[in-house]
């Protein structure tokens, strides 16, 4: 790989520019929510309150809609990948997996990804007092790259969905913590309240085992929602259960800010890591993304559409924005409201701070577009995303779709045949940009093969 100039930084402050401007009472402390295969659709919450099916029928999260209540939705927030580990980099270091993961030179991007701004490092560059903790489900993957190693405090170490409770031959079933929910929710609150006590600002992130596989739930929530009328889209009643029990983790979060009077200095940020699975092994169901098309694992909607909320002091509680925005926008939006903006050719992330302080509907990103895309063990496919329209592109079969998202949320309608200049324009851009990067456009081999190549490397 050809490293930029990025890589002959030695400080992290040649990236942050500008002079330190906190918030007017505090330095502003974060939290991050992130929940697993979470959909779009997978709360109570009516994403887009103009359109009924954007909310379960089923589910009741209350906490999430209290979160909503107190700050900004987003109706078409993003995941940077339709995949747990991408995005869980992505989050860190705000860029496309296509930079870092899905690289046709596997060996070097281990070296690559570690060398980037992240967020532990860019806040503590801002104010060295800054402290941070991650607490729950790493899942780097591979490598074994841990949190301590990226500049975190405090963590659970490099965990995956083992940890948590991952698929195994007897769920569903009741627990008294299912996927860790309770003991998640306790380190983080201890956290919070340790730095309260410090007066220190902190980063940390709550990264939930819920709800992936397998389905763990409290019996006494189970026994409540049997009693429930099942909806027409969402009625399997264990998968609700623990829906709701880490709803409930979520509120416990919000109570402690709130307890501990940091309120008017804590920006709390809440996304899921992909799209929803289509359906839950062992159940009978249709695609619990509806209305949207496809789901965890591909390009379309349902993979990489995402409920996204941000609250905190600036933010009108109760607003709602239709701008598209991902979880690679999450470093260079932490460190502007922390004072300092983030800038550096290799971030495809920008700051939402102006968009939460209602000044901009605009989003200022080194490309004017969002790009999703895997390869290397996966099923090669990408997609961008420029204003209504999106584009994807599935590499094996040389195949495009092109979409208006303003008059189809559901992906029905491939209009490339009927628009093939606009087509060609985002095909164009697709292809540059994913040549300029150096990403995989091809799968190069099992799992297990990858496995072997990094394991000869160094890191």
């Amino acid at each position: 790989m050809v490293y930029s100039r990025l890589f002959q930084c030695l400080l992290l402050g040649a990236f942050l520019c500008g002079t330190p401007t906190h918030a007017a009472t505090r330095t502003p402390n974060f939290i991050l929510i992130l929940t697993d295969d979470q959909s779009w659709v997978g709360s109570s919450l009516c994403i887009d309150p103009d359109d009924k099916r954007t909310g379960s029928d089923y589910y009741q999260t209350p906490n999430i809609e209290r979160m909503a209540s107190l700050g900004m939705r987003f109706t078409q927030g993003y995941a940077p990948a339709p995949y747990c580990c991408p995005t869980r980099r992505s989050i860190q270091i705000g860029q496309s997996p296509a930079r870092h993961l899905y690289q046709k030179d596997q060996p070097g991007w281990t070296e690559y990804y570690k060398q980037q701004p992240n967020i532990p490092q860019s806040l503590k560059a801002i104010d060295p007092s800054y402290r941070t903790a991650h607490f729950g489900k790493w899942d780097h993957r591979f490598d074994n790259i841990s949190p301590d190693a990226t500049g975190y405090d405090v963590s659970d170490g490099p965990t995956d969905n083992g940890e948590g409770g991952g698929p195994g031959s007897d769920w569903p079933a009741a627990n008294e913590d299912p996927k860790l929910i309770d003991h998640l929710t306790d380190r983080t609150c201890g956290f919070i309240a340790e730095c309260s006590n410090e007066k220190k600002p902190f980063y940390v992130q709550l990264s939930h085992y819920a709800v992936h596989l397998g389905v763990y739930y409290k019996q006494a929530t189970l026994d409540r929602i049997a009693k429930r009328q099942k909806g027409n889209f969402h009625n399997i009643a264990e998968f609700a259960a623990i829906t709701e029990d880490m709803d409930t983790g979520i509120g416990r979060v919000f109570d402690k800010v709130k307890e501990l009077g940091l309120d008017d200095s804590t920006y709390i940020i809440f996304m899921s890591d992909n799209g929803g699975r289509k359906d839950i092994p062992g159940f009978e169901s249709d695609n619990l993304n509806l209305p949207l098309r496809g789901n965890k694992g591909n390009m379309y909607e349902g993979g990489i559409r995402v409920p996204f909320i941000v609250s905190g002091p600036g933010i009108q509680a109760g607003s709602i924005s239709h701008v598209p925005v991902s979880g690679v926008d999450l470093l260079p939006t932490i460190t502007d409201l922390a004072g300092q903006q983030l800038q550096h050719d290799q971030l495809d992330g920008g700051s939402l701070k102006s968009l939460l302080n209602g000044q901009s509907e605009i989003v200022k990103r080194n490309n004017d577009f969002l790009i999703f895309h895997q390869a290397v063990t996966r099923k090669p496919q990408s997609a961008i995303l420029q204003g209504d329209y999106k584009l994807v592109k599935t590499w094996n079969e040389n195949k495009l779709e092109l979409f208006d998202l303003s008059t189809d949320l559901e992906e029905a309608q491939n209009l490339s045949d009927k628009m093939p200049e606009k087509t060609e324009e985002l095909h164009n851009q697709m292809v540059t940009y994913l040549d300029e990067v150096n990403a995989a456009t091809e799968n190069m081999g099992s799992k297990a093969e990858i496995y072997r190549l990094w394991k000869k490397t160094p890191n």
